[in-house]
């Protein structure tokens, strides 16, 4: 029997960690039936080599373009620079991975609040997706996106670990929730927010080389192990794997198609 097809949302696939073996872990992805790699941008030296993964797998693998909020420093506003002419040029899967990160470093807060609004100003301007990190942030990135949105922004809150309240706020903005290997930790009780929420807001994603699930928990994460992110999914919601993937796939693709 065929493979369920699968879209990983999220997956830094230009990564260091990728670097013995980059094009032998994408192939594992595509014939375990992950379709679609979309790759989000952190900052100005990850933009070549993700463009060139772009190129070199048409059709497999979608570059994002973006500022990460943990690369916002003195030189946001020249790196800023560099994301509005590539958006200007042409057209990308999303804005990603902009927001909020205030896990460690808050010596740029108030700069990471003005580069998160203007990225998501320009996704209203470019009619382009939005990939939204959310690191000890996830209240503040919902209360920007309502702010400046206004109902006009579409996309993801990258790797969701929040209440249900918040999912529910989330939804209610027309976003959708990225769920990856963290749903498949006893402690985390994420299986059990997405047993009550469902799955009709809901992208996987394995933030690969980041978050491995279980059983490969510790080790390197890459696409191909989505497919455990989607079996607990199956297991927490009681439907099938292949219907936990059709309705992930049909959702990715409306976030970064529209259709």
């Amino acid at each position: 029997m065929a493979k369920a097809q699968l879209i990983d949302t999220h997956c830094h696939l230009y990564a260091e960690e990728f670097s013995a073996d980059r094009g032998a872990m994408i192939r594992r992805a595509l014939e375990g039936g992950v379709t679609r790699l979309y790759m989000p941008n952190v900052d100005l030296h990850s933009m070549d080599a993700m463009l060139e993964l772009e190129r070199e797998h048409p059709g497999q693998c979608f570059a994002m373009m973006g500022l990460h909020p943990c690369y916002v420093k003195e030189d946001a506003e020249e790196q800023l620079e560099v994301v509005r002419d590539w958006l200007a040029v042409r057209r990308f899967a999303a804005i990603g991975e902009i927001g909020l990160d205030f896990y460690r470093d808050l010596s740029f807060r108030e700069k990471q609040y003005e580069v998160f609004r203007r990225q998501l100003e320009w996704s209203i301007a470019y009619a382009t997706p939005v990939v939204i990190h959310s690191r000890n942030s996830l209240r503040e990135c919902i209360d920007v996106v309502r702010e400046v949105g206004q109902g006009r922004i579409r996309g993801i809150f990258h790797c969701f670990g929040g209440t249900r309240a918040e999912a529910e706020e989330i939804m209610e903005l027309g976003m959708y929730l990225g769920i990856g290997g963290v749903v498949t930790y006893k402690k985390a009780g994420l299986d059990a927010l997405i047993a009550d929420i469902g799955l009709d807001r809901v992208v996987l994603e394995t933030d690969a080389p980041y978050l491995t699930p279980v059983p490969f928990r510790g080790k390197r994460n890459e696409p191909a192990y989505i497919r455990y992110v989607a079996e607990k999914m199956a297991e927490a919601t009681g439907r099938e794997m292949e219907e936990v993937a059709r309705v992930t796939t049909v959702n990715a693709l409306q976030v970064f198609t529209g259709n």
